[in-house]
């Protein structure tokens, strides 16, 4: 795992930050630090606050209270542009293709490089196509043919492809938006071997999850959301995958509900924990 060094200042960090709709606080004092060449993982089951985290991040939404700098500089993005601007790129569970184009065609969807001058300006296809293939493989992505609808790629290639996409357009921090949730144990490990090269190439990666395991693997720093806050913040060092995974599940409700649930038959309490072993939170590092 990546180590953190006197120097690797964040390039995204979120101080007591707080978002309202309305009458509804989605988030709360939230301290975030992202790093390069780390990987942050943001786990919370549904409702947790973890889409609104994204969409403030990433200039979609904006925040009410505290403070969002990159780069050490406070900053208020208006649209997603904005933060593509400044190397902040996201990767949604849809992924945003076109399945019937082929691979390169999606790699440079929106940002196609043409030759010539108008009004005889055109496609430079070849050089799409070579860069495509270059990239990918720089990512250790290898696909037999580039010119196959990306449709037909896995669900893992396919978010491996929008990946090595990110990293090529300049991303610097990539915000992966739950990219195993649809995938079966193959193909997230698939994923989460590209979310590991992301970080080797120097990115900080935001990897939204709600599963604890696939946190674990490739995560430098977790942090838990419970109901718009931050249940849990701590390094790799300070917290174990049980306690993660206690932090997650909502441990202390489950302590809480141990007794009664002992008393329904047919169900087992054996593996629910105490309420005694329900770790403290580790301070935050960030």
């Amino acid at each position: 795992m990546a180590q953190s060094t006197a120097d690797d200042a964040p390039i995204v960090e979120l101080h007591d930050m707080g978002k309202m709709y309305g009458n509804i606080r989605a988030l709360r004092g939230i301290d975030l630090a992202v790093r390069p060449g780390r990987v942050t993982c943001v786990l919370g089951d549904n409702g947790a606050g973890k889409s609104t985290l994204i969409k403030v991040i990433s200039g979609l939404h904006q925040h009410d209270e505290g403070e969002y700098r990159v780069d050490g500089e406070p900053v208020r993005f208006t649209t997603p542009r904005e933060a593509l601007d400044r190397g902040i790129a996201t990767v949604y569970q849809d992924l945003a293709v076109v399945p019937l184009m082929p691979v390169w065609r999606n790699f440079f969807l929106g940002s196609e490089i043409t030759r010539g001058v108008w009004p005889l300006r055109r496609l430079d296809i070849e050089r799409m196509k070579k860069i495509a293939d270059e990239e990918l493989r720089a990512m250790g992505i290898e696909l037999d043919d580039i010119d196959r609808p990306i449709g037909t790629l896995s669900g893992g290639q396919r978010q491996s492809v929008a990946i090595a996409r990110a990293v090529y357009f300049g991303a610097r921090v990539l915000i992966l938006d739950e990219p195993t949730a649809a995938l079966g144990v193959k193909q997230s490990g698939v994923v989460l071997k590209y979310i590991a090269a992301a970080r080797d190439r120097g990115l900080g990666v935001i990897f939204i999850t709600h599963n604890p395991h696939h946190a674990y693997m490739v995560g430098d720093h977790f942090a838990v959301l419970r109901l718009g806050a931050l249940e849990l913040s701590a390094d790799r060092g300070q917290v174990s995958l049980e306690e993660l995974t206690n932090h997650m599940a909502g441990g202390a409700e489950l302590a809480a509900l141990k007794h009664e649930l002992a008393q329904v038959r047919g169900v087992d309490v054996e593996g629910l924990p105490e309420e005694t072993e329900l770790p403290a939170t580790p301070a935050s590092s960030s």
